[in-house]
């Protein structure tokens, strides 16, 4: 059989890239929106379509693609011809390579360092997500097969390379593994895992089915970013009430509250940004196919992470500002008090 293997490397680079200065920068042709091969409404389309760099990677070919809201993805794509075994075996060897992501992160600086003012706020350090895709053409299995017909002679070895285990699977992680399927005609077949997916479909039907695997895990990576940076301002918010909620601290609580908020507000508006950036929207396939995508890679656990560290911070931020409130409220009786004592005893005092 004939197919590809693709190694994607998503990188969180910025809080946004300004795709026309990138544009500018780099000389790269203006983006195309998504192509979908089967029936989708005219509306399911990147707000803003990604930049698309094609690179040459000697036996590898490659391109890199650029994300309005921070991300970078380099992907690795190589032609095989092999028989089953040796399609498990690199795919294990491929998902357990270490040196993609240093070999991503090499081609990549270079050109985000000629585009810098495209970048905006750069990360000194970049959050990085790698994924597998392994796409073989159904012409050129023989005999050729069904989408049922495959799995039921090649799913262990389907579940073997999903998964990157040149051992045995169980019967019960067969089953967990070739339970995210998804077939639209008898002849295509898409089973979604942590690590890789597998595509068997034509080259002109597989292409939809593998942008929305990767867009759905530059979701997981800027979930993932913000996950991290809740994390770091609730800890700084938990310091800051450790030292005490009393009366000449109240005061400080207003400053705190406030950084609290902004960065609450922007990381809920950037959040929603990115769920908005392509819309899905009822049991059309693409719908079906990227909501069982973004189950199997995390994005759902880390959405249901963010959400409740943003509920978390919405509570604080409340208790902070009441007791922000409580302390002025005290201090501006306390200063009625004290003017009425004064009146009175300018009142009843005579020299």
């Amino acid at each position: 059989m004939r197919g590809s293997v693709r190694q994607l490397v998503l990188f969180d680079v910025a809080d946004e890239i300004q795709l026309d200065e990138l544009q500018k920068a780099l000389g790269i042709a203006p983006p195309e929106q998504l192509v979908f091969t089967r029936p989708a409404p005219d509306y399911v389309r990147f707000e803003r379509p990604p930049l698309v760099e094609t690179l040459g990677e000697g036996a590898w070919q490659g391109r890199i693609k650029y994300f309005d809201y921070g991300v970078a993805s380099v992907e690795f794509h190589q032609p095989f011809s092999a028989e089953w075994p040796e399609l498990v075996e690199m795919s294990a060897s491929r998902i357990s390579d270490t040196t993609v992501a240093q070999r991503a992160q090499e081609l990549l600086r270079p050109r985000l360092a000629r585009g810098g003012r495209a970048l905006v706020n750069p990360y000194k350090e970049w959050l990085d997500e790698d994924y597998l895709i392994i796409t073989v053409q159904p012409e050129t299995v023989q005999p050729e097969q069904t989408a049922a017909e495959l799995l039921a002679s090649h799913g262990r070895e389907i579940a073997q390379a999903v998964r990157g285990d040149v051992r045995p699977l169980s019967d019960a992680e067969c089953q967990e593994v070739l339970g995210a399927s998804l077939s639209y005609y008898p002849n295509d077949l898409v089973i979604v895992g942590w690590f890789a997916a597998f595509v068997y479909d034509t080259p002109e039907g597989a292409e939809p089915v593998l942008q929305l695997l990767e867009y759905a895990n530059a979701q997981l990576l800027e979930f993932r970013h913000y996950d991290e940076l809740l994390t770091q301002v609730l800890r700084g918010v938990y310091k800051s009430l450790a030292r005490g909620t009393g009366f000449w601290r109240r005061w400080n609580l207003a400053g705190d509250a406030d950084r609290l908020n902004r960065a609450r507000l922007e990381i809920t508006e950037i959040a929603e940004r990115i769920e908005t950036s392509i819309k899905f929207l009822s049991d059309m396939f693409y719908a079906r196919m990227y909501r069982m995508a973004a189950a199997r890679v995390g994005v759902t656990d880390y959405r249901r992470l963010v959400d409740h560290k943003l509920e978390t911070a919405g509570q604080l931020y409340r208790f902070m500002v009441d007791r922000f409130d409580q302390g002025r409220g005290f201090f501006l009786e306390l200063v009625v008090i004290v003017i009425l004592l004064l009146e009175l005893l300018f009142l009843f005092w005579k020299p």
